[in-house]
C-alpha cells in the first residue's frame, strides 16, 4: 500500500478516536457514521434519547472543520423553518435570503418522525438532490452535506413510521443502544470537570473530506462481489417472510458503503465481509415484512440473517473494530 493509503489510514483512525473521545464505547456507531459520510449517504438513528446521539454528530462535525446545524423536529415545523425565507430588505428595497439550518454541512434532524409529511419532503429533497427549493428558486447546499437523523421507537407516542420511500434515502439505520456499565461510569469520569466534546479538534478540513469522498470511489469492487450484492438483494425480494424487497437503490448503497468501509481499513479493495457486515444496516430499512411474519415475531436483522445464511460467499474474514 503507497503512502498516499497509509496516510488515509492514519486519518481515518484519528477520526474515529475523535469520536470515541466522546462517545466512549460506541466504535462501531463511528465506523458506520464514518462509511456513511465518505459515501456521500446520509444516517438514521432509531434509539430513546439521552445516548449521546447529538455529542456525536457533534464530534464528527468537529473533526472534519464543518459546520453543525441541528433541527428539532415538532408538529409545527415548516419546510421554511428547514430551508430558509426570502424576507423584504427595505433599505436595499430587495428580498434577501435567510438561509435555513439545511445550509450546514452536518445536519443533525432530531427526531424526524414527530413532524408532518410536507416537512419531510423538504428534508428529502435536500438529501436526494442536493439542493433546496425556496419560492420557486433552487440553491445549492454547500459541500460536503451529511444528514444524521434520529427518530423514537414507533411504539412512543406522539409518532409515526417514515414514508418507505424516505427511509430508502437514508444510506444505513442503526441503533446506538445504552453503554455498557464501565463505559457509563467512565462517561462521568470524563464529564465530570469538562465535557469531552470541548476537547475535539479539527482533523479534516473540508477540502480533504470532499478529496477523500472521491478517493472512495476509486475502491476497487471486483465482479465477484458485485455478483454477491446483487445475490443477496434478489434474495431480499425473494424470501417467504418479505413483501417488499430492496430495490436496486439497496445494491448500489451496498456497494458504496462497502467501499468506504474498505477505504476506512486502508484497502484499496472490497472484500466479501465487508457486504456482509453492512448488509443489515444498508437493507434492513429497507424491506417490509408481510403481515404474517411480523405477527410471528419476525424483525427486519433477522430476515437480512437469514438471507446471508443462504447466499454463498467466497471468502470469510473477520473485521476487526
Amino acid at each position: 500500500m503507497n503512502q498516499d493509503h497509509n496516510t488515509y489510514n492514519a486519518q481515518m483512525k484519528t477520526v474515529l478516536d475523535n469520536i470515541e473521545r466522546v462517545m466512549i464505547g460506541k466504535r462501531e456507531t463511528a465506523v458506520l457514521s464514518l462509511v456513511a459520510l465518505l459515501a456521500k449517504g446520509h444516517v438514521l438513528i432509531e434509539d430513546v434519547p439521552g445516548v449521546g446521539k447529538t455529542m456525536m454528530v457533534r464530534a464528527l462535525a468537529k473533526s472534519i472543520s464543518s459546520v453543525f446545524k441541528r433541527v428539532q423536529f415538532t408538529p409545527d415545523l415548516l419546510p421554511s423553518d428547514l430551508t430558509g425565507v426570502y424576507i423584504y430588505n427595505q433599505k436595499t428595497q430587495d428580498f434577501e435570503f435567510r438561509a435555513g439550518p439545511l445550509m450546514g454541512n452536518v445536519v443533525l434532524a432530531d427526531e424526524i418522525n414527530r413532524t408532518s409529511p410536507k416537512t419531510q419532503a423538504a428534508l428529502l429533497e435536500s438529501m436526494e438532490e442536493g439542493n433546496i427549493t425556496v419560492d420557486g428558486d433552487t440553491k445549492s447546499l454547500p459541500l460536503p452535506f451529511f444528514v444524521m437523523a434520529t427518530q423514537n421507537p414507533v411504539d412512543y407516542e406522539g409518532t409515526y413510521p417514515l414514508p418507505e420511500a424516505q427511509l430508502d434515502r437514508f444510506l444505513l439505520k442503526m441503533n446506538m443502544g445504552y453503554p455498557s456499565f464501565q463505559d457509563e461510569v467512565e462517561v462521568l469520569r470524563r464529564a465530570q470537570l469538562r465535557h469531552p466534546i470541548e476537547e475535539v479538534e479539527p482533523v479534516l478540513s473540508t477540502e480533504q473530506l470532499l478529496q477523500l469522498q472521491e478517493d472512495v470511489l476509486g475502491v476497487f469492487v471486483d465482479e465477484t462481489v458485485k455478483r454477491y450484492i446483487v445475490s443477496i438483494v434478489t434474495e431480499s425480494r425473494l424470501h417467504p417472510q418479505v413483501e417488499l424487497g430492496a430495490s436496486p437503490r439497496g445494491s448500489i448503497s451496498l456497494m458504496k458503503a462497502a467501499q468506504a468501509l474498505a477505504f476506512i481499513f486502508g484497502r484499496e479493495y472490497v472484500i466479501p465481509d465487508d457486504v456482509q457486515y453492512l448488509a443489515p444496516y444498508i437493507l434492513g430499512h429497507r424491506i417490509v415484512l408481510t403481515a404474517e411474519a411480523r405477527f410471528a415475531g419476525a424483525n427486519a436483522e433477522l430476515v437480512i440473517g437469514d438471507i446471508l445464511s443462504k447466499v454463498e460467499v467466497p471468502v470469510v474474514r473477520e473485521l476487526n473494530l
